[in-house]
């Protein structure tokens, strides 16, 4: 499966974005997909993700902030950011993996596939 990642772009502190991600090749409907995000000089860190059966994930920092949901009929896996902070600011990753145990969701090995990335920017 190809995953192309869209939707980044300036905003400024406090405000809202949404990414997209679209797949294609395949149907996203049986795999787990995942947002991830990299600043500049950090590992890259896991922000949520949702299963095949639409329970959702997130990490402490994306909490009440962020809501990941998924359009299986369109192939798109989103990802609303709202009360946006600079340090927010990241290379946002989307993944798809076919088989990842609840307790692996956080770990980018868990996942097979990987979008090329959207650069989101927070300024202050």
């Amino acid at each position: 499966v190809q995953l192309q990642a869209s939707g980044g772009g300036l905003v400024q502190a406090g405000g809202s974005l949404r990414v997209s991600c679209t797949a294609s090749g395949r149907t996203i409907s049986t795999y787990h997909m995942a947002w991830f995000r990299q600043a500049p000089g950090k590992e890259r860190e896991f922000v949520s993700a949702i299963r095949t059966s639409r329970s959702t994930h997130y990490a402490e920092s994306a909490k009440g902030r962020f809501t990941i949901s998924r359009d299986n009929a369109k192939n798109t896996v989103y990802l609303q950011m709202n009360s946006l902070k600079p340090e927010d600011t990241a290379v946002y990753y989307c993944a798809a993996s076919a088989r990842v145990i609840l307790s692996s969701l956080r770990f980018k090995d868990a996942y097979q596939y990987w979008g090329q990335g959207t650069l989101v920017t927070v300024s202050s």
